[in-house]
Order: structure tokens, then C-alpha cells, then sequence
């Protein structure tokens, strides 16, 4: 399983959300490409990348951060938050990202997100399905839809998606453990899917459970930078 630690980029900074609030925001560094240096030489390979500003806005903010990372690191990044037409994910791959992760544009723009699907392929781009109470939730997790989050991942599943993150809104930043029966739910109905755990991994414990029910990947947020997981505990992993 591949481990994938995380940087969430507001106002340039590196910062971690609590449930997708963007009122309850903690700073944990000024500069994101020493965070990211700092995973890559402790012998990470992947980065998560959020744009959180672009999150909640119409198109890509912090695309420098993604192309300064990009630029200093060998760090391969898959980038989200603001991809919202075809030319965020034209400046994403321009400015570095190996995978661009498109989560609210699936949501209101199937024909576009197929398009994109088609034209740079299944292993770059990724399906973000973000949910809450396992519905799907967008634009920087602020509007609930009433779609169902295991049906919404089958279905693009069948239209060629490879690669889905899929974060449980309400563990997110909590470090309390992950959504271990919603990925259950997701790998019943679409087994042959490379699913990505992200929020709410606080321990070892959490990932030997997640490689235990197969899953691809597991994005590590906050946990590292509370302390509660150490880089070095990690090595193990990678």
C-alpha cells in the first residue's frame, strides 16, 4: 500500500482543516516546499497536494505552491482543490502534477470530467469522491448532494476511473481512525478499483487494517504533523 502524506495549501501556507471547516484552521508551516522536502528525504515518494483556496473557488489558486514543490523535489504529486474546467487541468499538469485529482467538477461536470478521463488517461487522472454520511459533498465540502457515494464510484468505475480518493468528511482531521466500513462498502461493489483512504488515520494500527482490506493507497494528513505518527515509524511502510 502506498503511504501518501499530505500538505494543504491556504494563503500559500501549509495548514490542516478539522471536517472540511475552514473556520477550524491550524498553521502548521509558512512554507509547503519545506514540508515537502521534508517527506522527501525521509524517502517518500508520493505527495497529496490540496489546494484549499481553489477548493472553494472556481478555478486553481495556489498553483505556484504545486509548481515550486514540483520544481525542488522529485516528489511525484497529485494535485486537487479547484480543478474545475479544462484549463486548471491543463495549468495542474503544466505546473507539475504527475495526477490531478478532480472531485466537484465529476459532480456538475460529467461530460467535461469524461472528456478529461479520455484525453490524459485513467493513471492521471484521479476521482475524489468526498462524502459526509456517505453522501457526496462539494466544493471544498461546503454543499451536500444527495448522491450516494458508493453508486457515484461505480459508476465511474465503469466508465474507465482507475483511481479514487475517497475522504469521509467527518473523520477528517478528527484522528480517530477511518472510514473502515464505507471502504468495505466501495471495494464490495467495486473490487477491482485503486481506492485511497484518506481521513482520520491516527496510528500504525489504522494502516495495517488498510493494507489488511486491500486498499491502494492512504493519505496521511494530520496525524503526522500532531506527532502521533512519526516519519520514521513510517519507514516500515514505504
Amino acid at each position: 500500500m502506498r503511504i501518501i502524506p499530505a500538505i494543504d495549501v491556504m494563503e500559500g501556507k501549509c495548514v490542516r482543516l478539522s471536517q472540511g471547516d475552514y473556520e477550524r484552521k491550524k498553521v502548521y508551516d509558512e512554507n509547503p516546499v519545506d514540508v515537502a522536502k521534508a517527506f522527501e528525504d525521509a524517502g517518500f515518494e508520493y505527495l497529496h497536494l490540496v489546494d484549499l483556496d481553489g477548493a472553494r473557488s472556481n478555478h486553481i489558486v495556489n498553483y505556484k505552491a504545486l509548481e515550486k514543490i514540483s520544481g525542488k523535489t522529485r516528489l511525484k504529486i497529485d494535485f486537487g482543490g479547484g480543478i474545475k474546467s479544462r484549463n486548471d487541468v491543463r495549468i495542474a499538469f503544466e505546473c507539475g502534477a504527475n495526477q490531478v485529482t478532480v472531485g466537484s467538477a465529476a459532480v456538475t461536470e460529467r461530460k467535461s470530467f469524461l472528456e478529461w478521463l479520455n484525453e490524459y488517461g485513467s493513471e492521471r487522472i484521479i476521482l475524489a469522491a468526498d462524502a459526509k454520511r456517505e453522501q457526496i459533498a462539494i466544493s471544498g465540502w461546503q454543499e451536500e448532494t444527495e448522491t450516494d457515494v458508493v453508486r457515484f464510484i461505480s459508476d465511474y468505475v465503469k466508465e474507465g476511473v482507475k483511481y479514487v480518493i475517497c475522504t469521509d468528511i467527518e473523520k477528517d482531521g478528527m484522528l480517530q481512525g477511518p472510514a473502515f466500513e464505507l471502504y468495505e462498502k466501495i471495494l464490495k461493489k467495486s473490487p477491482d478499483v485503486k481506492l485511497v483512504a484518506s481521513g482520520g488515520i491516527a496510528s500504525l494500527k489504522d494502516l495495517e487494517i488498510l493494507i489488511e482490506r486491500k486498499l491502494e493507497g492512504a493519505i496521511i494528513g494530520k496525524a503526522i504533523y500532531e506527532g502521533k505518527i512519526k516519519l520514521t515509524d513510517l519507514q516500515v511502510f514505504i
